[in-house]
């Protein structure tokens, strides 16, 4: 490449959002730059609910789930506060919605391979190790200095670059953030007895301890709590640790061994009035983010992309101010959607850290609900999943 060039869509960002929407943009046929810098590999998981690999199968980046991941056929919630009123425990089995799982918990390594060759059958797309230094608006478009000194102009820009995003301040975006005094400590776990295909989440006074399948008798556990009790728990050494994993999951798994190292993740919440304005679109940690509850997270930014990829399906393309256009109505797509996960989240993740009696009630009462009535239970796994 030159140093001055021309593509129809720069895409910001190399982790998996970035991934899949510079391959939605090639797909349309655009002529599509992706700026993926190299990073350390990421040893995370990513549970996705059916919708979101529905979306994987068809825009073409996985085609066979269980090459790659294990099914979440149950979820399992045990209160194990010592609260006055406490919710039953509740099991919720995807056989009851008539599924053969809610969904599937990849390693987020496989994924990347997998976009990875996928966006490599793509003549329009091409990848470069760079960062974004700067955007300013351009005539039709915007303008980009790469960290290789290089320029680019584009129609439309793709912000998939994270909770920090550059394409987001450029863009002028309005966004409001809160940081929690909770953390969430992650790390894979070797069980004594195999967890199955069963979620379970174990509810904390300050945020749930939930151990996810991941095949044979390997877990994924996601802890969330204040982040002082999070660093002296790994600071007590691995023996301590263990023998606390095994305390909160109420020694139902025999004996508990590290399977990877222990990290510890700030939690924050970030939401934008709007996803897209003036041929910029936002998608993933650039847009929103959310504690690991629920399981959103990559969901909700697979979600991005496929609204992303509807746009660009109804955008007109004709020269001019076509990115402008997308990005509006990318906007208006994306708006029930983040309004509707947004409420969810915050609410959910509120009645699991309330300690007054109201919202105990409501939280046992509903659980009681959930547990009794199919018809709300239907209703859960609908929202749960991110059925629209």
């Amino acid at each position: 490449m030159t140093d001055s060039a021309r593509v129809e869509v720069l895409v910001v960002g190399g982790g998996l959002t970035g991934i899949a929407a510079a391959v939605a943009c090639a797909r349309a046929g655009l002529s599509t730059l992706h700026l993926a810098p190299k990073a350390p590999p990421d040893r995370r998981t990513s549970a996705l609910m059916m919708p979101a690999v529905r979306y994987l199968d068809e825009a073409g980046l996985v085609a066979d789930p269980a090459a790659l991941g294990h099914p979440l056929r149950q979820i399992r919630i045990i209160d194990a506060t010592r609260r006055l009123l406490r919710a039953p425990e509740t099991l919720f089995d995807s056989a009851e919605a008539g599924l053969p799982a809610f969904g599937w918990n990849f390693p987020n390594i496989r994924l990347t391979d997998a976009f990875a060759a996928a966006a490599a059958g793509f003549p329009e797309l091409s990848a470069r190790d760079v960062t974004l230094r700067s955007l300013v608006p351009a005539e039709s478009g915007w303008r980009a200095e790469l960290s290789d000194g290089s320029l680019v102009v584009t129609d439309l820009v793709v912000g998939a670059d994270g909770k920090k995003s550059l394409v987001r301040q450029a863009g002028e975006f309005r966004s409001r953030e809160r940081a929690f005094t909770e953390a969430a400590l992650v790390c894979d776990l070797e069980l004594g007895r195999s967890i199955g295909n069963c979620s379970v989440e174990f509810h904390y006074p300050r945020g749930p301890f939930t151990l996810v399948p991941a095949g044979g008798n390997r877990a994924n556990l996601v802890w969330i709590d204040d982040r002082a009790v999070l660093d002296a728990a790994r600071a007590a050494g691995d023996d301590a640790l263990l023998a606390t994993f095994r305390e909160k999951s109420m020694r139902l798994f025999a004996d508990i061994r590290l399977a990877t190292p222990t990290h510890v993740f700030p939690l924050s919440t970030l939401t934008v009035d709007e996803a897209g304005r003036n041929g910029i679109v936002l998608v993933g940690e650039a847009a929103h983010a959310f504690p690991p509850i629920g399981a959103q997270g990559l969901n909700l930014g697979l979600r991005d992309v496929a609204d992303l990829a509807a746009s660009l399906v109804a955008c007109d393309f004709t020269p001019g101010l076509w990115g402008r256009r997308l990005s509006e109505d990318y906007s208006r797509r994306r708006a029930p959607d983040l309004a509707r996960t947004t409420g969810i989240v915050d609410a959910l993740f509120r009645s699991l850290l309330a300690d007054m009696l109201p919202a105990q009630a409501l939280r046992a009462g509903g659980l009681w609900a959930l547990k009794s009535l199919p018809v709300l239970r239907h209703e859960a796994f609908s929202m749960g999943m991110g059925n629209r």
